[in-house]
């Protein structure tokens, strides 16, 4: 199939947790066979993109974000051979791929960081790391009161073979995971080259990980006392996040993949809470799209949420860049269960994700999401595997219980996960197969298909993506705009049904059929002006087709109209 040029600024990306899609070996890890065997399934979905986590050379200390060899294919995923069929299959299915880079940190299994251990303090082997000596008398303190993400110190002392200690590294997630330090030459050279080596293979595109974390203040100052080291609360003021030293990496990887063609894109995962700072990412020499964590983190508000769409869109629109939404990623509790859990939170969650679809720009959608599965929140304590669990003293759960392996079938676990009597790596809860791709495809009403109605509605509706829309006038409560030409979305985000004042008056009529007046009743109102009565193109409940101009949109309740 043929792939449409700057695909991104309006594309859905689905997002592919590589350990927890498809297993095809039974080993009860998902892999990268799993995946490509999958990828017609996506395709009728009608997504344009997926976006795969890591899948390279890694011991697993954080999912695989945790990096060793940025240049191969984990084994327990498959190989490059694998990848690069899999990447051939999603090509020919008109889907274009996105892959993982992971430039704030690497594995401690990563040679470079071997080396580094081995070496002596100042050589060149640690100046690819930010280490430093401790304070205090014998160097006992960290070098500053920095605190990792996973909870505990961000610094990590090293000792030497025969126990003596010596300096610190700097990690701000696992102690597994040091931080590079980008003041080397030698780092910039290494990432360029990985871009490339991925870029020659044909990959679309890079989401880039901790995107805004890469550049350090260089004095290491202490954090204010009581801020809290948390990657989802987007903080602009910490020492180790979003300093201006990240945009002119971005504007050298940019000029990288310009250089080679089809429209090769770039994503950062940048927790940044300021929309005007997020769009500097955005400027048209850098980077193409940033998650809107602002959306995502969104309560279900409708004021909150009105005011995050106009700010994002204000701030993106000022440097030209297209607007991407989300609600759900491998990081964060599932929308579902975020927005209540059980009826209410699948009705909300069903809403809320024809609310996205309509707005302008590109759309990034977590697997599972079209199932409309909840966040597995009660794991056995055993099962946990995310690294917040054990850095936090067992006090947070962490990430796990949105990354359960997908139920692909009905019946017994592992629910066409991998082969039958294959024991995924986390448990699938009992009856997960009721929400299985199998259960729901052809059902009329069930979240698989509102995600494939909404899909095809997008790609074939020309209001629909990229472009700009118009709020309209609504009850309290109520989210409703316009996209040109004449698609509007309205959503109720309160409890109770309301009535919203959907119709418009043409101008006066001369005559009916026949020379007689405009009659009375019906479409036709006073003076024998017509009611234009818009068409309920799809809902994400029950929605009865507007009557005298008028349409009762129940609680908790999107529709799209035709005007």
């Amino acid at each position: 199939m043929a792939l449409k040029s700057q695909w991104w600024r309006d594309a859905a990306i689905y997002q592919i947790y590589v350990r927890s899609f498809a297993d095809s070996n039974g080993d009860g890890e998902g892999d990268l066979a799993g995946i490509r065997e999958r990828l017609p399934h996506l395709a009728e979905l009608g997504v344009d993109a997926v976006w795969l986590t890591p899948f390279y050379v890694s011991p697993l200390a954080d999912g695989g974000y945790d990096v060793a060899d940025y240049r191969d294919v984990d084994p327990r995923f498959g190989t490059l051979a694998d990848f690069d069929e899999l990447l051939a299959t999603a090509h020919d299915l008109g889907l274009r791929v996105i892959i993982d880079v992971v430039p704030n940190h690497s594995s401690s299994a990563h040679r470079w960081f071997r080396e580094a251990v081995a070496a002596e303090p100042g050589s060149p082997a640690r100046s690819r790391y930010i280490f430093r000596d401790g304070k205090g008398p014998d160097g006992e303190q960290p070098p500053n009161n920095w605190n990792s993400i996973f909870g505990g110190p961000a610094w990590t002392r090293l000792k030497r073979p025969d126990g003596t200690p010596e300096q610190w590294y700097l990690h701000l997630f696992d102690p597994e995971q040091p931080d590079f330090d980008w003041t080397s030459q030698e780092v910039h050279d290494e990432f360029d080259d990985v871009l490339r080596f991925w870029l020659d293979r044909g990959v679309d595109g890079f989401r880039i990980d901790v995107a805004h974390g890469m550049v350090k203040d260089p004095a290491l100052p202490d954090i204010e006392e009581g801020a809290k080291a948390d990657l989802l609360d987007g903080s602009t003021t910490l020492p180790y996040f979003d300093q201006d030293g990240v945009h002119d990496i971005y504007r050298r990887w940019a000029a990288i993949a310009a250089s080679y063609p089809g429209d090769r894109t770039m994503v950062a995962e940048a927790w940044v809470e300021d929309a005007e700072r997020v769009a500097r990412y955005l400027r048209p020499d850098e980077l193409h799209q940033a998650f809107n964590f602002e959306y995502l983190t969104s309560p279900w508000d409708s004021g909150h949420l009105r005011s995050v769409i106009d700010s994002s869109l204000t701030a993106n629109g000022a440097v030209g860049a297209t607007t991407s939404w989300v609600l759900s990623n491998h990081d964060v509790t599932r929308h579902v269960t975020r927005f209540g859990g059980g009826e209410q939170g699948l009705r909300r969650a069903r809403a809320a994700t024809m609310l996205m679809l309509a707005l302008p720009g590109a759309v990034y959608l977590y697997q599972g999401e079209e199932l409309g599965l909840p966040e597995v929140t009660d794991l056995p304590d055993d099962a946990l595997q995310d690294p917040t669990w054990e850095r936090s003293g067992r006090t947070e759960r962490g990430r796990d219980g949105c990354r359960v392996p997908l139920p692909w079938e009905d019946g017994a676990a592992p629910y066409g996960f991998g082969a039958e009597g294959s024991t995924p790596w986390l448990p699938q809860p009992e009856g997960w197969g009721r929400l299985s791709r199998a259960a729901q495809r052809g059902v009329e009403g069930s979240t698989l298909e509102l995600y494939t109605s909404a899909l095809r509605l997008r790609r074939e509706l020309d209001a629909l993506g990229d472009g700009s829309m118009t709020w309209l006038d609504a009850p309290e409560g109520v989210l409703y705009f316009e996209r040109e030409p004449g698609v509007r979305c309205a959503a109720n985000l309160t409890g109770e049904p309301v009535d919203l004042a959907v119709g418009e008056m043409t101008a006066p009529e001369a005559s009916v059929e026949g020379g007689s007046p405009a009659p009375a009743g019906g479409p036709w109102g006073d003076g024998g002006r017509r009611v234009n009565v818009p068409e309920v193109l799809l809902s994400s409940g029950p929605v009865a087709a507007p009557a005298d101009g008028t349409l009762a949109l129940p609680a908790e309740t999107a529709v799209w109209l035709r005007a």
